[in-house]
């Protein structure tokens, strides 16, 4: 059965590589999908887990229809420093701040989505960035890696 423990623990060989990326490197999104692509192993088990967490309601419990999220794990050593977030989402976000910067994985649910006007995959968003993160044109999960856990919210 598919639970939080399971998708940490599927996680690691990522978490593993994704200490080595450095999020100031303008070219570390596309250095990341050659390096983990949406269609090897590592990624489309976390992808089966994440799909199997929303339909069992337990990865993104808070929100509601078009904007839900959860919070796998904070800032552990176990999450070897990242705080993890997954976001269910066909629409606009919150206004925010990454003070360390970021680090996304989308995975398309239905029609052509995009995250940022990206493809899904992974996105790197350098310390300092500041967006409203927007799905358009279909439905996405993304999980957000935020080193050290920092994130700065806006009113809006």
């Amino acid at each position: 059965m598919a639970d939080a423990t399971t998708l940490l623990e599927t996680l690691q060989p990522v978490l593993d590589h994704l200490t080595t990326v450095d999020v100031g490197d303008p070219g570390a999104s596309a250095a990341l999908n050659a390096a983990l692509p949406l269609a090897s192993d590592a990624v489309q088990a976390v992808r089966a887990l994440v799909v199997a967490g929303l339909a069992d309601g337990w990865l993104t419990p808070r929100g509601g229809p078009g904007m839900s999220y959860g919070r796998l794990s904070k800032a552990t050593p176990a999450a070897q420093g990242f705080s993890i977030d997954a976001v269910h989402m066909d629409r606009p976000g919150p206004e925010h701040t990454h003070p360390q910067g970021e680090i996304d994985l989308c995975f398309a649910l239905a029609g052509e989505p995009t995250f940022d006007g990206h493809p899904p995959g992974w996105l790197v968003l350098p310390p300092g960035s500041r967006h409203v993160p927007t799905v358009g044109g279909g439905d996405m999960v993304i999980l957000y890696f935020l080193p050290g856990g920092a994130i700065q919210f806006h009113q809006g």
